[in-house]
């Protein structure tokens, strides 16, 4: 009886493993909504988590996060420990981590060499153990962007096929080591291109690719190449690990929504607006605050309006409110002119004049929102009166108001 129990326990075990092991790879990974957080598992514990919550705010459930094996080196214990916290501190919030092992942008030649693999080993080995069983864990980037560094975009022209087989030569070494350590989890590698996925497409689980390019047609195509790349090799799942850049003409509200179309999941860079990044890079500031409405949108799946058949025109004067507005500016800038009693407006009421147009106007998106003109009331009212730029403010109403004045065509 006791050998039956215990054979039957046994079973019972092997189904729930082998079942949980069956999970992993997945098949789809369309699911993935996710943010690039380069080095925010070194945070403190408050701001990462103040971070993290940003995120589940925003209903992302991954994150994709640098590695680094000269940092682990110099406290390898403090490392694993910190990055195994991160992942614990993720899961508990419902966010999976992506590691990322290697950093192809800042490539050292000498990690290709094959002396340099008893080292390399020793880290991918150290970290691949402490944090393969965590739960939160979705999959490993062995490397990101392998081909986008000096070493190999500088090369002479003869001397680039050289220094890409080797670079594929260290990922390939590199995913099978991973996978021999960690035969359950998912291995993927962050290329710059869709085109560029070929060279290891044979031995990943996922293939991953980055997408920064400047139209429609060219994102279109980026996902044309993974998608065959995929079918090439039994279909496998596809995930554009990273995307979204203000100064690549590469919209968050345009790739997220062309992803969408393709069924594919992502990771935007990044998930805050600080630090080297931030000027093109970031969906919210540590205050909680963001740049663009229109990206926090995107997330979740609702974009422009760019059909000019359909697009409803706003008119902030349907109600008059443009006409109000214009007199409360005028009567602000109309200081008392008699001689004996001379005054001015206070630029209290001044401010409230130009705020009654800026509202209508950004509301309206009739006005750049590059630096909104309530942001620039805001900075004013935040100074003592004495202290305020009178003319400046003066000159800022009227400017509104000519502006509300042109685009409600009010004569």
């Amino acid at each position: 009886m006791k050998t039956d129990v215990a054979r039957l326990t046994g079973t019972m075990f092997f189904l729930i493993a082998g079942s949980a092991m069956a999970e992993k790879p997945l098949s789809d990974y369309s699911f993935i909504r996710g943010a690039c957080y380069p080095g925010g598992w070194r945070n403190s514990q408050a701001i990462m988590e103040r971070d993290l919550g940003y995120a589940k705010r925003l209903s992302l459930n991954s994150t994709r996060v640098w590695l680094n094996y000269t940092a682990y080196e110099r406290n390898p214990a403090e490392f694993l420990k910190s990055i195994q916290n991160y992942i614990r501190t993720s899961h508990r919030l419902g966010i999976s981590t992506m590691p990322i092992l290697w950093n192809g942008n800042g490539l050292n030649p000498d990690t290709l060499k094959p002396d340099f693999r008893v080292r390399g080993d020793g880290y991918v080995k150290a970290v691949v153990e402490a944090l393969k069983d965590e739960p939160g864990l979705l999959m490993w980037d062995v490397m990101n962007e392998p081909l986008t560094n000096p070493y190999y975009g500088r090369a002479p022209a003869e001397e680039k096929p050289k220094r890409e087989a080797e670079i594929t030569d260290f990922l390939r070494h590199y995913i099978t080591y991973v996978k021999q350590l960690d035969p359950v989890n998912a291995t993927t590698v962050g290329y710059e291109k869709s085109i560029s996925l070929e060279p290891t497409a044979d031995l990943v689980d996922v293939l991953s690719f980055h997408e920064y390019t400047q139209t429609r047609a060219s994102v279109e195509e980026s996902y044309r190449v993974a998608e065959e790349t995929a079918k090439k090799h039994g279909n496998k799942p596809r995930l554009n690990t990273e995307t979204a850049c203000i100064a690549r003409a590469n919209p968050y509200d345009m790739v997220l929504e062309i992803s969408g179309k393709h069924k594919t999941g992502w990771y935007v860079f990044e998930l805050m607006v600080q630090g080297y990044w931030s000027e093109v890079h970031g969906l919210v500031y540590p205050d909680g605050t963001v740049r663009d409405p229109s990206i926090i949108a995107a997330l979740f799946g609702f974009y422009r309006n760019r059909d000019l058949n359909t697009s409803v025109k706003p008119s902030p004067n349907r109600e008059g409110h443009a006409n109000r507005a214009l007199q409360a500016i005028e009567a602000a800038l109309k200081d008392d002119p008699s001689v004996f009693s001379h005054s001015k407006t206070s630029t209290d009421k001044i401010l409230d004049a130009a705020e009654y147009a800026a509202n209508l106007l950004e509301a309206a998106e009739m006005v750049p929102m590059y630096e909104p003109p309530t942001a620039k009331i805001k900075f004013w009212r935040e100074q003592p009166e004495e202290k305020r730029d009178r003319d400046a403010i003066r000159s800022f109403t009227y400017d509104l108001g000519l502006t509300l004045k042109k685009y409600c065509k009010i004569y």
